[in-house]
């Protein structure tokens, strides 16, 4: 075995690693499809999004507001600059 290389400090070693991998084939695995790695990203994305959506939602909401107000002060004559100040 020494012409081959093959000493006994690597044969132990061998034993060893063929038991561990003994011991981990016979380990209970969870079964079912594994959760993505980049799961809460993706989640924390996910919800972003629905807030920026939401929040320009109310943006729009708030400008058309401010121009109905912008008109109604010009019709009563008492017009409005870009600021929402009287002129």
């Amino acid at each position: 075995m020494r012409r081959e290389g093959v000493y006994s400090s690597s044969l132990s070693t061998w034993r060893k690693q063929r038991k561990a991998a003994e011991l981990a084939a016979l380990a209970p695995r969870k079964r079912g499809p594994k959760p993505a790695a980049d799961r809460d990203q993706v989640l924390r994305i996910a919800e972003l999004t629905r807030d920026n959506d939401r929040l320009k939602s109310r943006l729009d909401k708030a400008l058309f507001v401010i121009e109905v107000q912008k008109k109604v002060a010009a019709l009563l004559g008492h017009p409005l600059d870009d600021n929402g100040e009287n002129t």
